[in-house]
């Protein structure tokens, strides 16, 4: 079965959006239209943002990466700290980050 995979955030003003996006997911891999830009994670699996200031802000993602150290070293060198940092009992680790409507963005990652 072949799938592709579009999660997508709703955002107030998008330049401001597409400008934190891409520290956090480096450059999109595509602007959709004026308003809505993606990004490829992995093939395909895509993160998008579209202005719509209606739905902006109820937004919630978790992405599981197996280099999570690495990616929130990277995002950290791009000027983003996680706002929050967890690790549950079966050793899973997440950091969690707020764009500027408040969408929740997690990167999660097995035990170190």
């Amino acid at each position: 079965m072949s799938l592709d995979l579009f999660a997508g955030m709703y955002v107030r003003d998008y330049e401001a959006a597409k400008d934190w996006y891409a520290r956090l997911l480096g450059e999109p891999t595509y602007i959709a239209s004026d308003t809505e830009a993606v990004w490829e994670l992995a093939e395909h699996r895509f993160v998008a943002i579209e202005q719509n200031a209606e739905h902006a802000g109820h937004g919630i993602q978790t992405i599981f990466v197996e280099d999570f150290d690495a990616r929130v070293t990277q995002i950290a060198e791009r000027g983003i700290e996680p706002v929050k940092r967890e690790t549950y009992s079966n050793g899973v680790r997440k950091a969690l980050y707020r764009d500027p409507d408040g969408n929740e963005i997690g990167f999660g990652g097995a035990p170190s």
